[in-house]
């Protein structure tokens, strides 16, 4: 009976140094819990601090880099109105460059004209009839394509 007294005394002993144990392990962890999650905190502050620290370079760059386009913008505009040169006089007797080259009617007018005559040709199995007539009928149409094209382009103005 005493072996039985001494052995449950010694697994009260054991379980309650046991249990103060496991309260200093929960504490600590509470602790070291708190501490990680300050130190997040205090890191995510520096984080943004140095963000803004680094926006407000960034911002004076920008101004800087302004203010230096429009000081060199200023002095380009006092520059041109110092040199610039007057205005020019155009006497009665000026005459306007025409464009040299073929138009584009004139272009469009033989292109038709030989797809027609080449046409005219296979179509028609008399060669000096079929030939005549596409190729007049070709250089036409050829010639009031190019028209519109030049129109288009300004060569020619159109009548109103």
């Amino acid at each position: 009976m005493k072996h039985i007294f001494s052995v449950l005394g010694i697994a009260i002993m054991l379980s309650a140094c046991s249990n103060n144990n496991a309260k200093e392990q929960e504490l600590a962890k509470q602790q070291t819990v708190i501490a990680i999650k300050d130190s997040l905190k205090l890191d995510s502050f520096r984080r943004v601090e140095a963000i803004k620290v680094e926006d407000e370079k960034v911002a004076a760059r920008v101004k800087e880099v302004s203010r230096t386009r429009e000081e060199k913008r200023t002095l380009l505009l006092a520059e041109r109105n110092d040199a610039a040169p007057a205005p020019r006089q155009y006497s009665e007797t000026q005459t306007t460059t025409k464009k040299k080259g073929w138009s584009s009617a004139a272009k469009g007018a033989v292109i038709g004209a030989g797809a027609g005559a080449l046409g005219g040709v296979l179509i028609d199995k008399k060669d000096g009839r079929g030939a005549i007539i596409g190729g007049l009928v070709g250089a036409g149409a050829g010639y009031l394509i190019g028209r519109d094209k030049d129109r288009k382009s300004g060569r020619v103005q159109p009548n109103n």
